[in-house]
């Protein structure tokens, strides 16, 4: 858990000067893998990266090419479990063995009615998966730069949990990597929020689904390190256009907009890679993302995601193999300097 006084908003003490940024070597690229939330629909990103661990690395983590790693929600767990040392590989059969036990497909029209006053799915079941994948494991023993990020409630603040890669973080190090995930993946109706001894987070997809620009802003700000020296993996779980619909033109009232979270999940997305662009251009940026007919495939529906995702990461990925090998895979990152308080 993390230290503090009870009732402390974590922004305290933020600084307000620019960070002192590290070195970073002149002759070495700066490789971030960042993954969107999308609840089952994990299984994309990691059917991706299992096969670029089988294709390019001879099933070797692929975490240990990447520098950094930044992940909301499902991403978020994944993010984890690529720094606990896992392989995507592990990772992908962890959905597609446990993901009904997350979101159970019993009862399903009885779930979507009670949804609108109550959770649809026990967080328990979450936990135990959690506990078993990544143990009690430290978020600071992670093998990569992470973060991770989600939405504390008692506060009102967005938050970022920062694996201690650079001095003036102090907070994250010592928290269970299980309970950030936790943290990071409370999906609104889905799931309840979380709350530890201090705080109440809600899922990081509320503002951060894709969280590119969390990753690039952290490293441009701890390093000295030249904008055209970072590239960029991003993987998406499939975004739908979100399109004003009849009702929303005509009527206007709040029920028209009962969704439109979707919108501001999606088009922050959009933000987000459009920003990543301009700041170190857009040919050192690789994203993959699902289709439109297969992102309309629910956040909970495990067995669609199941029959249909691992095949469809493949098609999208086979003609990007070898320019994503040559940009991120062809050697391992150096470990980074752990800063202890």
């Amino acid at each position: 858990m993390s230290k503090g006084k009870t009732g402390q908003r974590r922004s305290t003490g933020t600084l307000q000067q620019k960070r002192l940024q590290l070195p970073w070597p002149e002759d070495r690229h700066l490789r971030i893998l960042s993954i969107d939330g999308g609840g089952i629909k994990g299984i994309f990103p990691a059917a991706i990266l299992a096969e670029l661990e089988q294709e390019c690395l001879d099933g070797e983590p692929i975490g240990d090419y990447f520098d950094y790693i930044c992940g909301t929600s499902t991403g978020g767990i994944i993010a984890l479990g690529l720094g606990k040392g896992l392989r995507a590989k592990d990772l992908l059969e962890l959905y597609m063995e446990k993901g009904t036990r997350i979101f159970p497909q019993n009862f399903k029209c009885l779930r979507k009615i009670t949804s609108f006053a109550i959770t649809t799915y026990s967080s328990k079941n979450l936990r135990k998966v959690l506990n078993e994948s990544l143990g009690d494991i430290k978020f600071g023993a992670s093998k990569n730069r992470l973060c991770v990020p989600a939405f504390e409630g008692k506060f009102g603040e967005v938050l970022v949990r920062k694996t201690n890669h650079h001095p003036d973080y102090k907070m994250d190090h010592l928290v269970d990597m299980a309970q950030i995930g936790m943290e990071t993946s409370a999906a609104p109706s889905f799931l309840r929020t979380f709350s530890d001894e201090q705080y109440h987070f809600v899922d990081g997809g509320i503002w951060a689904n894709n969280p590119i620009m969390i990753g690039l802003v952290d490293a441009l700000s701890c390093y000295q390190v030249r904008r055209d020296q970072i590239k960029i993996l991003s993987i998406g779980c499939g975004e739908k256009p979100y399109k004003v619909s009849w009702l929303q033109r005509h009527l206007n009232g709040a029920l028209s907009w009962w969704n439109v979270i979707f919108a501001a999940m999606s088009l922050q997305s959009q933000n987000a890679i459009g920003q990543a662009g301009l700041l170190i251009g857009r040919d050192n940026i690789i994203r993959l993302d699902a289709s439109e007919e297969h992102a309309r495939i629910g956040m909970d529906n495990v067995k669609k995601a199941k029959e249909m995702l691992p095949d469809h990461a493949s098609e999208v990925l086979k003609d990007r193999i070898d320019i994503i090998h040559d940009m991120f895979l062809t050697d391992k990152v150096d470990p980074y300097e752990k800063h202890s308080t």
